[in-house]
């Protein structure tokens, strides 16, 4: 595993996706919803990838969680709140 890094969410941009947050035992604490994600940015801080659907709305995911990425998969874990974040390809 690695840390999030923004270049590794490139190819979901300006894509049809499915998201869900997760928490550790991989129950959803939301159901997967579809979304398209229009942009990702750092936080004003710089704490957090911000993971945006359109000008306004956006979930944020610590830079210090833990990433496992595919082609068509991203997943942050974040281990001091036990929630994983989840976005993968719509097929």
């Amino acid at each position: 595993m690695e840390l999030i890094k923004k270049e590794d969410l490139d190819r979901f941009v300006r894509q049809n996706v499915q998201v869900a947050i997760l928490d550790e035992k991989g129950n959803d604490k939301a159901p997967f919803v579809h979304k398209e994600i229009i942009k990702t940015g750092l936080c004003p801080d710089g704490t957090h990838l911000r993971i945006y659907f359109d000008h306004m709305n956006f979930f944020a995911v610590p830079l210090t969680s833990s990433v496992e990425a595919s082609d068509s998969r991203w997943a942050a874990f974040d281990q001091e709140a036990g929630l994983k974040y989840v976005i993968k390809k719509r097929v």
